[in-house]
C-alpha cells in the first residue's frame, strides 16, 4: 500500500506542473479582436524596438522557443496567428531568451552550452545501458563504468533542465513583463492574466526536470549495490 501512495504521489508531482501550464495557455487562448497583432507580429515588433535585428520569428510544430543557433523566435502556427493573451505574451517571452542571447548574459550562454553538451551525452546513454549488461560476466569493472557513464549522461540533461528554470524565469519576469507593460500592451484586466501565462512559461521544463530527477536516482541507487 506505501508503494501505491508512494508511486500515485510521484506521478501526480510529475503531471501537475504540465497540466497547469496547459491549462492556463488555453485558458487565455480566445480570439481577442481589440489586439491590435498577432503573435508573429508582437515578437516582430519587440525585436524591432530591442535593436535585435539579426533575429527571425517563423512557425514550428516543435512548441514554443527560441533557437540560439540559428537564432529564430519559433511559435506554434496559433500563437504565431493569434491574436490571443497567450499568443502576444508567450511570443513577448521567446523574445525575453532572443535578448538574453543578444546581451550574451552568462546564463543563457551556460545553459545553452550544457544543453549542447547533454543533447550529445543522451545519444550516448542507451548505448552505455546496452553494453553494461554485456560486460558484466566477462569484465565487471567495465560495466559498472558504462553505467557510470549512462548515468553521468542522464545527471548532465538534469543539470540542464535545473540550470534551464532561472533562464526561462528571466526571460519572463526581467524581460518580457518589463517589455509588456512599459509598452502598455495590455489593459489593466489583463495585467493578472499575462503574469500567469509567463510564470506558465517560465515552469514549461519543471515536469521533465522532475522526471530527469526522478531516472538518474533509481540508477545511482543501483550503482550503490
Amino acid at each position: 500500500m506505501f508503494w501505491l501512495i508512494l508511486f500515485l504521489t510521484l506521478l501526480l508531482l510529475l503531471s501537475l506542473p504540465g497540466l497547469w501550464v496547459q491549462y492556463v495557455l488555453r485558458k487565455h487562448h480566445a480570439h481577442r479582436p481589440d489586439f491590435p497583432g498577432t503573435g508573429e507580429e508582437m515578437a516582430r515588433h519587440l525585436l524591432t524596438k530591442l535593436e535585435i535585428e539579426d533575429v527571425g520569428v517563423e512557425a514550428t510544430p516543435d512548441g514554443d522557443h527560441y533557437d540560439p543557433q540559428h537564432k529564430m523566435v519559433r511559435l506554434t502556427q496559433d500563437k504565431l496567428e493569434g491574436k490571443t493573451l497567450t499568443s502576444v505574451v508567450v511570443a513577448a517571452h521567446e523574445v525575453g531568451h532572443a535578448l538574453q542571447h543578444h546581451r550574451k548574459e552568462t546564463l543563457f550562454q551556460s545553459r545553452t552550452l550544457l544543453a549542447y553538451l547533454a543533447y550529445w551525452a543522451q545519444k550516448t546513454a542507451p548505448l552505455a545501458l546496452m553494453v553494461a549488461p554485456m560486460l558484466l560476466s566477462v569484465a565487471p569493472a567495465a560495466s559498472r563504468w558504462a553505467l557510470f557513464a549512462a548515468v553521468a549522461a542522464m545527471l548532465l540533461g538534469t543539470l540542464m533542465h535545473l540550470l534551464t528554470l532561472p533562464v526561462e524565469w528571466d526571460a519572463s519576469f526581467n524581460k518580457a513583463l518589463p517589455l509588456l507593460e512599459e509598452g502598455g500592451y495590455f489593459a489593466e484586466q489583463d495585467r493578472v492574466a499575462a503574469r500567469q501565462i509567463l510564470k506558465a512559461a517560465a515552469l514549461t521544463y519543471v515536469a521533465g526536470s522532475l522526471a530527469s530527477l526522478l531516472n538518474v536516482w533509481r540508477w545511482l541507487r543501483y550503482l550503490r549495490r
